[in-house]
């Protein structure tokens, strides 16, 4: 048996065990307002969050666009942990913390303290047997510890667990920073990091598309702009998975053969195929004008490498 994206096979082989993620980090948010505190902030509803669940969350500038992207749950009763790039982490909590202030609640870098894995395929499924979260964006607990379900990608099921692994993790098969990457993209979900920072608007990379933006919550920084690209008409701009055979970063422009005088996009997510072929996937924001025949999409510049079209684990909704 073979997983693919595309028609590209991977061995599963290669999509099993645990990975410490560096490249991500903690914020805790502590006190009686933690919740209703972000729930002001972000795209998201994190004032009716509970202890079983986490959400996807963005944090937008009064602009709209993306500062940081999150993973969030609650972990008691007046505590919310946000995952994020760890690239971000600082200059995130520092613009969060000046916007605190009366509120009964304390921002720090938890970081250290929950130290974040990623957990993929039958195998860390089997080792956390009954605490694995059944439901997407479920939560459980071992130990000390907080495990989220994440979206699947290609059929591997994927978690992320935050805090000291047991030695029973750290004996399963060793997963790769590359083959995590892959299946980061793969799953459809972007994570914004510095490089991309400022430069989407949520619909721009499928927030809301992957539940990571909630119409009927209250105000936000940004709630007026992402409202408008919601319901002012067909949105010309969304996120898609793409193959390259070149290296390709987050933060790169594409170019449409059609126009290829100014950019046609930007890459928000990329990783190498885990199988060492040289390959990269990427999942890039571009005009939806620069996919229609016969456009050609190039990384980099006008001339640079061809990107091949890829297929998303999701549909978008219909747009009127």
């Amino acid at each position: 048996m073979t997983l693919q994206a595309s028609d590209h096979p991977i061995s599963p082989s290669l999509l099993q065990g645990a990975v410490r993620l560096n490249d991500w980090g903690v914020i805790r948010a502590v006190g009686d307002d933690a919740r209703s505190f972000l729930h002001g902030q972000l795209t998201q509803d994190t004032l009716h969050l509970d202890t079983a669940g986490a959400r996807l969350a963005g944090y937008c500038s009064a602009k709209g666009r993306l500062l940081a992207s999150f993973v969030v749950w609650q972990r008691g009763p007046a505590e919310v942990l946000l995952a994020c790039s760890a690239d971000l982490l600082p200059a995130t909590l520092k613009r969060l913390s000046m916007f605190v202030l009366r509120a009964k609640c304390k921002l720090s870098d938890a970081s250290a303290d929950l130290p974040l894995f990623g957990l993929a395929g039958g195998a860390a499924q089997q080792v956390l047997g009954s605490a694995a979260p059944a439901r997407i964006w479920g939560r459980g607990t071992v130990d000390s510890a907080d495990v989220v379900r994440l979206p699947d990608a290609v059929g591997v099921p994927r978690f992320l667990w935050a805090g000291e692994p047991p030695p029973a993790l750290l004996a399963t098969s060793s997963l790769s920073a590359d083959a995590w990457a892959w299946l980061e993209v793969q799953s459809g979900v972007v994570r914004i990091v510095a490089a991309t920072a400022e430069q989407f608007v949520p619909q721009m990379v499928n927030l809301e598309v992957v539940g990571g933006v909630n119409f009927q919550k209250g105000c936000y920084p940004g709630q007026e702009v992402v409202a408008r690209s919601q319901y002012r008409g067909t949105l010309k701009r969304r996120a898609f998975l793409f193959d390259c055979q070149a290296e390709a970063r987050p933060g790169q422009d594409l170019f449409s053969s059609l126009d290829p005088e100014q950019p046609a996009g930007m890459v928000a997510t990329a990783a190498a195929f885990p199988d060492g072929s040289g390959r990269f996937a990427l999942l890039a924001e571009t005009k939806l004008a620069a996919l229609e025949a016969p456009a050609v999409l190039h990384l980099g510049s006008p001339s640079g490498p061809v990107l091949r079209p890829a297929t998303l684990p999701y549909d978008f909704p219909t747009e009127t």
